[in-house]
């Protein structure tokens, strides 16, 4: 057995297979005195590491094979797995893998992600999208989300959780691909398919927490502070004694995925429950760590956050004194359009309702931007003035607001046909980045509920008891599914054959119709809110939205109203040709009041159905 001595003090935590028998490991064990690996199969034997500056442990052994399965050893009483797995095969309290992932072959050479203002995100959790729930599963449907329109998959985190159904937000090695969704190799198969049918791919990552159960990174160093207290228990500790290598923990991880697993970007999952009162904050020094590893890579790599605090210091380049993220989930966007549509006030939603909101967060992105939240008792947020419309991306639902309410409602369970057709108008046409969760395109039925498969007992107890607090400030007393039950998990489960059924059918063709408008009106592919104008008509329950690019102009007109009305518009003299019209019969509509083509003299009185939304575009000026 040879040690090899390894100064790259820079490099990637965890086992890397270097060929011919090579390993390297690298932990980050401040707290111990003497680490070891203990290898498991197929030959036992254990290896003392060399104890380095900062608290580093590491060492390159020969006549160790990818497939290893192996612990860390601290002061020879604690056997713990790896806080930087790549593989667990025997779930997150067992021995880790050694996985050779650079051993892939890769068929994207010359693969080229969408531009920022071509992108259409679809949200997809691997474990119920499919009846088989893994990645190879999800490779037979490409073909139709690329179809449909969709240019970027968003894939929910796949970090090893405890049991194998969660969510992914419990994840405990941020490292491991889950195994039970096809570990690493499955990833960068699904990875490489998305790439071939020209599909992006971005991984949901969680830096603000790790999962309740099978973390083991507090025995080996300072990973978490109790100077803060966060909603998922200990906080991370970024900005304490320390703190220095936690931060590289992480950002290893997303270089990581970025050249193991080609990963074009990602969702950073609540950043503002990061708690940083550093002069270098951890997101700006993320930022600048994926965007010069993309420059060495040569390809463009997205980085999306999701953020509570509506400030647009997360948006806003670091030269303007922000963090360099490129967009950020607009949860106010949301919130009002969901609130006009199910009338729903409770919880966050109370801050909601009426066209104003909406009308607002058209202008702005934001709908709050300093005035008063009765909902946080306090005021809240501040202007995004100097944020593009591209930086915001909007949805009418996702895997929080649907997988947060009590009984994971869709939707489709929530409004008329009418109004899933609104919904998708109101945020596909608008001047944002849409986002579509999986299956509310042909209107799924089947919930998305809250599940987990958890092994400590009380921890499962804890969390049923939480998840009913939860729901209190919305007054759903219902009975909570079990998040324990796999019958929770089944059920929300995709059923893609309703996709050629009746309404479903039709729906699916709307947001077909949708994403082309988009792609090929150039008023509408143009995301300048500088070029919008927004009108809101309270009376009429009516939003009007001109845009334009160049010679192109279009208008749209939202009814929210539930009967039949009618409102003079400011539309701009000229010919007018309708491009699309819900209540058409072929969206199964009662039949369009809005004439195919029309002159307009400045204005016009339109009369429209309940629900409705109807989009035309210039011909010709008078």
């Amino acid at each position: 057995m040879t040690v090899y001595e390894y100064k790259a003090e820079s490099a990637c935590p965890g086992a890397v297979y270097l060929g011919d028998g090579r390993c390297r490991f690298l932990v980050w064990a401040p707290l111990a005195g003497r680490v070891e690996v203990r290898i498991m199969s197929p030959r036992q034997q254990t290896l003392l590491l060399q104890h380095k500056e900062r608290g580093y442990h590491h060492g390159i052994f020969e006549d160790i094979e990818p497939g290893s399965l192996y612990w860390y050893l601290l002061d020879g009483k604690k056997e713990r797995p790896d806080p930087a797995s790549r593989h667990q095969p025997e779930g997150v309290h067992g021995p880790s893998r050694l996985v050779d992932t650079g051993a892939f072959t890769w068929t994207d050479r010359g693969w080229r992600i969408p531009s920022r203002h071509d992108l259409i995100l679809y949200e997809l959790h691997v474990g119920t999208f499919t009846p088989e729930g893994t990645f190879d599963a999800v490779i037979p449907h490409l073909d139709q989300l690329s179809d449909l329109g969709v240019n970027t998959l968003e894939i929910m985190p796949v970090a090893q959780f405890p049991g194998d159904r969660n969510w992914g937000y419990d994840g405990a090695y941020p490292f491991a691909v889950q195994h039970t969704y096809g570990g690493p190799r499955g990833l960068q198969r699904l990875v490489d398919a998305c790439h071939a049918k020209g599909l992006a791919v971005l991984l949901d990552v969680v830096y603000n927490h790790l999962g309740p159960e099978g973390s083991y990174l507090a025995d080996f160093g300072p990973y978490f502070t109790d100077r803060y207290t966060g909603p998922w228990g200990s906080a991370i500790n970024f900005d304490g004694p320390g703190s220095d290598e936690v931060r590289r923990f992480f950002i290893q991880n997303a270089l990581y995925w970025l050249t193991d697993f080609h990963i074009d970007g990602f969702r950073l999952d609540a950043v503002h429950a990061i708690q940083d009162f550093s002069a270098r904050p951890f997101l700006a020094e993320i930022n600048n760590a994926v965007r010069r590893r993309s420059e060495k890579l040569g390809r463009r790599v997205y980085m999306i956050a999701e953020s509570d605090l509506n400030d647009p210091r997360v948006i806003l380049p670091f030269i303007a004194g922000g963090y360099g993220f490129d967009a950020q989930w607009a949860d106010d966007f949301h919130h009002a359009l969901h609130s006009l549509l199910t009338g729903e006030r409770d919880g966050y939603y109370r801050d909601f309702g009426g066209l104003p909101p909406l009308a607002r967060a058209y202008k702005q992105g934001y709908v709050y931007t300093g005035q008063y939240s009765e909902h946080r008792e306090r005021r809240h947020g501040n202007p995004p003035r100097l944020c593009p419309a591209h930086s915001f991306v909007v949805f009418a639902q996702n895997h929080d607001q649907v997988g947060n309410r009590a009984l994971g409602e869709r939707l489709a369970a929530l409004t008329s046909f009418a109004g899933l057709k609104l919904a998708a108008c109101a945020f596909i046409l608008s001047p944002f980045v849409p986002l579509i969760f999986m299956g509310e395109e042909y209107g799924e039925t089947a919930p998305f509920l809250y599940f987990t498969s958890y092994s400590d007992p009380e921890l499962t107890a804890a969390v049923r008891r939480g998840r009913r607090r939860e729901f209190a400030a919305f007054g759903w007393d219902k009975k909570v599914p079990d998040p324990q039950d796999e019958t929770t998990f089944m059920r929300s489960k995709l059923n893609h054959g309703l996709r050629g059924q009746g309404r479903h059918l039709v729906l699916y063709q709307l947001y077909r119709q949708l994403l082309q408008l988009r792609r090929e009106e150039p008023a509408l592919a143009d995301l300048d809110r500088d070029n919008m104008e927004v009108l809101d008509r309270v009376r009429e329950k009516i939003i009007f939205i001109r845009r334009w690019s160049g010679g192109s102009q279009v208008c749209m007109v939202l009814s929210f109203s539930e009967t039949n009305t009618s409102a003079a518009l400011p539309v701009p003299a000229g010919r007018w040709r309708k491009l699309l019209d819900t209540a058409e019969e072929r969206w199964l509509g009662e039949g369009s009041t809005v004439p195919a083509e029309f002159d307009s003299p400045g204005q016009i009185q339109m009369k429209l159905g309940p629900g409705t939304c109807v989009l035309f575009s210039l011909k010709s000026k008078v």
